[in-house]
């Protein structure tokens, strides 16, 4: 990292967080026979996979507690899906799918493929496979990202220089920027 650009890494930073929040303000403007797109992937996931667990469902599609209950409450009143306690274990709770959810998911099946290509139409296949490494990086890379950024803050509290921090990387971050950064 020592050796990379800094303006470079704030453009990176700026377009990777400009590109999070256009599609996440797109994403919430799409609603589907009332559900909302990640409604959508709730219902595609209960037909590949069976009924499934909510807690399960807010960690595989990376959602918090409190939005997978609100869009499963949304599923549920508009008719699409079922809660049921499972056997054996009262508290946990399986969503299921209804005849009507499942009818009103098939005569929508085409939705994800129009939104992957409208992402990413214009890529080659090597820019696509690329632009997948890159995205596991940044993945993993968030991996503890706000625990470090709380250390840091910490830290900085407590007026001690961060371990690892050089005055030349802090120096670099800059209200000059052409960038917006944290």
């Amino acid at each position: 990292m020592e050796n990379l650009d800094w303006d470079v890494l704030e453009e990176a930073d700026w377009l990777f967080r400009k590109m999070v929040r256009r599609f996440v303000k797109e994403r919430d403007r799409i609603n589907i026979e009332g559900v909302a797109l990640p409604g959508m992937m709730i219902l595609h996931k209960i037909i590949r996979e069976g009924e499934q667990r909510l807690s399960d469902l807010a960690e595989q599609l990376d959602l918090t507690s409190g939005a997978i209950t609100a869009l499963c409450d949304k599923l549920d009143a508009a008719g699409y899906t079922v809660r049921r306690r499972k056997e054996g274990d009262r508290r946990t709770v399986l969503l299921g799918i209804t005849d009507k959810g499942r009818a009103m998911f098939e005569r929508n099946r085409s939705v994800g493929a129009r939104c992957i290509t409208l992402l990413f139409e214009g890529f080659e296949q090597e820019e696509l496979t690329a632009q997948n490494r890159a995205f596991e990086k940044v993945i993993g890379n968030l991996e503890g990202f706000s625990e470090a950024i709380l250390d840091l803050a910490k830290q900085n509290a407590d007026e001690a220089p961060a371990p690892g921090v050089s005055e030349r990387k802090q120096s670099r971050v800059s209200t000059q920027s052409r960038y917006l950064t944290y």
